[in-house]
C-alpha cells in the first residue's frame, strides 16, 4: 500500500484536491481503496468504511450489485464500445426509451454525453441554437438566467452558470455573459432578516404543498413576500428576449451547500420562465434517479422542464454516462436538409457507451422493482430524526438542511449569527478525518458535512451514521483552531 501512496505522490492530481496537503497527509494518510461490496468500501489494508458520500453522489444500489454487474458483463460479451455518431445499438435504444417514459411529460428526445457538466454543456447549445433556427422567427439570445450559489460542472460552459466565488471567480474573463438572481436560502435572506428582526425557523425536511406562488404572496412560514421569485420576475422582464433559458437545480442546490429551497419556489420559479417564453433547464444531475425521495426533483412540484440533465445516479453509479433530454418542439427545429446546417454538431467519443447504458437499464430494472424510492423515505426520515435528536445537540453543530438523502450539517465556531471558523482550521474536513477511524467516508463542501448515503441505506444504518459523526465532532480537538 505505501508504494502505491508513494507512486500517487509522485504522478497524480486529484481533482479538487490541495495538493500539498495531500503530499504531506494532511490529518490522515490517503487512502487506498481496493473494493466494494454493497454500502462500504475496501482500503488495502482491509479496513471497511460506510460509503456516505455515495461515491460522490452517485452510488444508487451499492457497490458489486449482482444485477448490474450481469449486464455489464453481458453486455461486455457483445462489445464494450461504439460510436454512437451516424451508428446505434441496442442498449443506447432501449434506454432512450425507458428515460422518456420516466421522465417529467413533454420530454421526448434523449441526447447521450458522459458526465453531469457535459449534459449541461449540451443542454446550453441546444437551447441557444433551438432559438437562432426557430420556424419564422430566429432569435439570438446570448444570456442565460441562473441562480446564485448554483453549480452546475466544471467545463467553460457550466462554470459560466455557476454562483460560488471559490469554484468559479478565476475563470470570470473566460465565461460568457449570465443573469444571476439571488439563491433562494432562507436562513440567510436578507429580507426576511430586515423585516423580523430574528433569524427564519430551521429549515424543515421537504414537503411541498401544492402552492403556486407568485412574487407578493406572503408566505405563511416566513411572512417574506417571496421576494426571492421578484428578482427572477425582474430579470426575466429586464432582459428575457435575451435569454435562451433559465437553470436551475431543482429543489435542492448541491455543491453550494445542500441548500433545500423552500417549498414552492420551483413551481413558482418555472411558472414565471413559461410565461416569459423562456426555456427552462432543469439540472438533475445530483437530485435525479430517487435522491431527494422522488425519481426526479421536478416531481416534487409538478414541474416539466423543457430541457433535464441527467447523470451521476444514472447507472447506479457504476459508468461515465450522461443525458440530456428535450421536448419534441425544441428536436423539430433542429430537423432540416443536409445543406440547411441545422445539425446539432455537438457529441463525444464515448457517446452512449454501451456498457454504461446497459448499466443504466439495469439500474432502472431495480429501481421499479425494489421500491427503492419507499426505502429512500423511510431511511430519510430516520436520518432526519437523528441529526435532530442527537447532531443538533452538539455546540459547534449549526443548521442542518436536508431533502431525501441529501443531507448537509455546518460546522460552526459559535452558533450565535452561525460564526463560521477561519478556512484554515478546515474544521469539517477535521470531523471527516476523525470519522474515518468511526468507520465512515464523508467530504465535506467547505465547513458543511455533507451526508450522501446510498439509496438502499437502512434506517438503522441512518442512526448509527448520526451517532458515528457525534463520536467524531467529540474526538476533535476544537479549541486548537478556535
Amino acid at each position: 500500500m505505501e508504494n502505491l501512496v508513494r507512486i500517487d505522490k509522485r504522478y497524480v492530481w486529484h481533482p479538487f484536491t490541495q495538493q500539498e496537503e495531500w503530499v504531506k497527509n494532511f490529518c490522515e494518510s490517503p487512502l487506498v481503496i481496493a473494493k466494494g461490496r454493497g454500502r462500504t468500501l475496501t482500503d488495502s489494508r482491509g479496513r471497511t468504511y460506510f460509503d456516505g458520500t455515495s461515491s460522490l453522489w452517485a452510488n444508487v444500489h451499492g457497490h458489486r450489485h449482482p444485477v448490474i454487474d450481469r449486464a455489464v458483463r453481458s453486455q461486455l460479451r457483445k462489445v464494450a464500445h461504439s460510436t454512437f455518431l451516424g451508428l446505434t445499438h441496442e442498449p443506447g435504444i432501449l434506454l432512450a426509451r425507458e428515460l422518456v417514459r420516466l421522465a417529467p411529460k413533454g420530454l421526448a428526445r434523449v441526447f447521450y454525453s458522459d458526465n453531469g457538466s457535459t449534459a449541461v454543456e449540451a443542454a446550453l447549445k441546444m437551447a441557444f441554437q433551438h432559438h437562432r433556427q426557430k420556424p419564422g422567427k430566429p432569435e439570438l439570445r446570448p444570456e442565460f438566467l441562473t441562480l446564485e450559489n448554483s453549480y452546475h460542472g466544471d467545463t467553460i460552459g457550466s462554470v459560466s452558470l455557476g454562483g460560488i466565488g471559490l469554484f468559479h471567480a478565476k475563470f470570470r474573463p473566460l465565461l460568457f455573459k449570465t443573469r444571476s438572481v439571488m439563491s433562494p436560502r432562507c436562513s440567510a435572506c436578507p429580507y426576511n432578516r430586515a423585516r423580523t428582526g430574528t433569524s427564519p425557523a430551521p429549515p424543515v425536511f421537504y414537503r411541498y404543498r401544492g402552492e403556486r406562488p407568485r412574487p407578493g404572496d406572503v408566505r405563511a412560514e416566513t411572512k417574506c413576500r417571496w421576494e426571492c421569485l421578484g428578482q427572477v420576475e425582474s430579470a426575466l422582464k429586464k432582459s428575457g428576449r435575451r435569454i435562451s433559458a433559465a437553470v436551475i437545480e431543482p429543489v435542492v442546490q448541491g455543491a453550494g451547500g445542500i441548500v433545500v429551497m423552500p417549498p414552492g419556489y420551483l413551481r413558482g420559479f418555472a411558472d414565471l420562465c413559461r410565461r416569459a417564453g423562456v426555456l427552462l433547464i432543469a439540472d438533475e444531475v445530483a437530485t435525479g434517479f430517487g435522491r431527494t425521495g422522488r425519481l426526479f426533483a421536478c416531481g416534487h412540484e409538478g414541474v416539466a422542464p423543457d430541457i433535464l440533465c441527467l447523470a451521476k445516479g444514472i447507472t447506479g453509479g457504476y459508468l461515465p454516462l450522461a443525458a440530456t433530454l428535450a421536448t419534441e418542439k425544441i428536436y423539430r427545429s433542429f430537423l432540416g436538409r443536409h445543406e440547411d446546417f441545422r445539425t446539432f454538431f455537438h457529441g463525444h467519443t464515448y457517446t452512449a457507451n454501451p456498457l454504461a447504458c446497459a448499466a443504466a437499464l439495469a439500474n432502472i430494472s431495480l429501481l421499479k422493482k425494489n421500491r427503492s424510492l419507499a426505502k429512500v423515505k423511510d431511511a430519510a426520515e430516520a436520518l432526519r430524526r437523528a441529526l435532530a435528536e442527537r447532531v443538533a445537540a452538539h455546540p459547534r453543530a449549526g443548521e442542518i438542511r436536508q431533502a431525501g438523502l441529501m443531507a448537509a450539517v455546518d460546522i460552526v465556531e459559535a452558533r450565535a449569527g452561525s460564526r463560521p471558523f477561519p478556512p484554515g482550521a478546515r474544521a469539517a474536513k477535521r470531523v471527516c478525518m476523525k470519522l474515518r477511524d468511526e468507520g465512515v467516508l464523508l467530504r465535506p463542501l467547505g465547513d458543511a458535512l455533507v451526508l450522501m448515503p446510498p439509496l438502499t441505506s437502512t434506517p438503522a444504518e441512518m442512526r448509527a451514521l448520526a451517532g458515528r459523526i457525534l463520536r467524531a465532532m467529540a474526538r476533535v480537538r476544537w479549541n486548537a483552531f478556535s
